[in-house]
């Protein structure tokens, strides 16, 4: 649960402002039945409900955006209509909608609720005790948004930007190992979840040592940036390429059977002889490959492959290694 966290900022923020939702509104439900406004008091646990139902939905499906844009038009119009019912105390409750609408939704989306929520609560002209009082709630609403649009936005950016730098490879542009143990977390539990079928293929570029003593180390970069390519170009949208270290990379492919992951690793290995090339020729490169078993552990799913990786080195390179369930020792070739 933690890692999910860590690793899927919307979602941190979604169960963070979910959770403050449920503590500061559901005092306020308690007291409304307790005072007799029923009315009131149901409202209040609708919202919890909706609230609760998008943190639990972001979980499950892993979708943040729907859940997020849901979450955020629950807190704005509900607090809209519990102003309608409770009068002044109600309005304060749309201010911290005002400004979470902005993390939960992109920024266009965020002020189009915002607007429609402010222009609804001044229709409600009941809710205001005169014209003094709703400008003032209209000005200080729209300077709130404004604050909340820019600090948004920024803190946005520089999410993107250090994430960028702690997760994605310079020299390739593929996410780099950190990235990849949280991707394979993620797949795993997925495909636990969901029952489909999700494979790893561990790459090592034989003799990528001698190219780089032989022709320098800007050869050797050029021929990993140009396997990247490759591998990019000849992959689906839904698998990822991550560099494990130096010259051995990692593909993970969701939704793929025994003869795809054949057909995949074959395709790949007649591709790099072709197209990946350096002064002295082509190179090649060794695959070890393990599909994941049902409940397997994602560092038994790596170990699998990488023990599959060693074996087509050791016999030989210029192979592919295709790893046995966890029952059954080693590995065979193929």
């Amino acid at each position: 649960m933690f890692q999910r966290l860590r690793s899927d900022f919307r979602l941190s923020i979604i169960s963070l402002l979910g959770l403050c939702g449920f503590l500061g509104i559901t005092p306020f439900a308690v007291l409304r039945f307790h005072q007799g406004n029923l009315m009131a008091g149901t409202v209040d646990i609708l919202i919890l409900v909706g609230l609760c139902g998008a943190v639990a939905y972001a979980w499950w499906t892993g979708d943040t955006r729907r859940s997020g844009l849901v979450m955020a038009i629950i807190a704005a119009f509900g607090a809209v209509l519990v102003a309608g019912l409770v009068g002044d105390p109600g309005l304060f409750w749309l201010y911290p909608c005002l400004v979470t609408s902005f993390f939960l939704t992109p920024p266009r989306t965020a002020i189009t609720i915002n607007v429609a929520s402010v222009l609804l609560m001044v229709f409600q002209v009941d809710a205001f005790s005169g014209f003094e009082q709703m400008g003032s709630f209209v000005s200080t609403a729209l300077v709130v948004s404004a604050c909340a649009y820019i600090f948004a936005s920024r803190n946005e950016d520089q999410r993107r930007r250090l994430q960028h730098l702690a997760t994605v490879d310079p020299l390739t542009g593929v996410k780099n190992r950190r990235a990849m143990d949280e991707e394979l977390e993620i797949a795993q539990a997925h495909a636990t979840r969901s029952g489909i079928t999700c494979a790893l293929i561990l790459l090592d570029i034989d003799h990528f040592k001698k190219i780089n003593d032989e022709y320098g180390h800007s050869v050797g970069d050029i021929v990993l940036v140009d396997l990247v390519r490759v591998l990019r170009k000849n992959t689906r949208k839904s698998d990822q390429v991550f560099r494990y270290g130096g010259e051995e990379f990692v593909l993970l492919l969701p939704g793929v059977d025994d003869n795809g992951i054949k057909t995949v690793v074959a395709n790949l290995q007649q591709l790099l002889r072709t197209h990946v090339k350096h002064p002295g020729g082509s190179i090649t490169a060794s695959f070890g490959v393990a599909e994941l078993d049902w409940g397997e552990r994602v560092d038994s799913w790596l170990a699998r492959a990488d023990d599959a990786l060693y074996h087509a080195k050791e016999t030989g390179r210029d192979r592919a290694v295709f790893a046995e369930p966890r029952m059954r020792a080693l590995p065979q070739s193929a």
